[in-house]
């Protein structure tokens, strides 16, 4: 009776079961330490089965981390819509992305520290999805300096340049949260806007460090 109950299951919640075993299995074992046979006794189906919905281990690597990063992307864009001004939105966003860290950590090994070292079409997924998270953190920055206008006037690529540093910035936190567990996200996210946020306010205020002249 459980296997027709199985058999019975739409193709798109055995999927996301799938998955759900795979994100499981590849973050404490790595790609290439994983193996299908795992995934699918996690996922209460046969080996045949997981290659009849995903095809290759390839392929199974990949919708993980498209179904995670989209969640990531999700999760950071619907927080960030709940704000009203281009700072609070910014760090509302950051606030949900650490908590996505945090509430789904074998997620976030996947994505952060596996998928780089892989193959091109792998490659490929993972930068889609960074590319994903850089335009919502580039737009965000860009309307701030907009907002705030300033005595120096940025653009583009200083927009460009200030997401770059606030995204890689993110990226690395997220080990040093590991080593902080009692970290709140929305403290981490603070601690970063006072990092970068006020930085950036204060070069459109005309603020601007140079280095000494050399005077040898």
């Amino acid at each position: 009776m459980t296997d027709k109950r199985r058999r019975r299951l739409p193709r798109q919640v055995r999927e996301q079961q799938i998955i759900d075993a795979a994100v499981r299995v590849f973050s404490q074992r790595g790609y290439h330490a994983a193996v299908v046979d795992e995934i699918a006794e996690l996922a209460g189906i046969s080996k045949p089965m997981v290659y009849l919905y995903l095809h290759s281990k390839e392929g199974l690597f990949i919708a993980c981390i498209r179904r995670e990063a989209l969640r990531m992307v999700t999760a950071f864009r619907e927080a960030a819509a709940s704000a009203t001004t281009p700072e609070l939105r910014l760090w509302a966003g950051l606030s949900a992305f650490f908590s996505f860290v945090t509430e789904h950590r074998d997620s976030w090994v996947v994505l952060h520290r596996q998928a780089p070292e892989l193959g091109e079409a792998i490659a490929a997924e993972l930068a889609q999805a960074r590319s994903s998270v850089m335009a919502e953190v580039t737009g965000l920055v860009r309307d701030g300096i907009e907002v705030g206008g300033g005595a120096v006037p940025l653009g583009d690529e200083d927009a460009d340049f200030v997401a770059h540093a606030l995204v890689g910035a993110a990226d690395s936190l997220t080990d040093w949260m590991s080593r902080h567990p009692g970290e709140a996200a929305d403290r981490i996210a603070y601690r970063l806007m006072n990092m970068v946020w006020v930085g950036m306010r204060d070069v459109l205020r005309g603020e601007v460090w140079s280095p000494p002249e050399d005077t040898a």
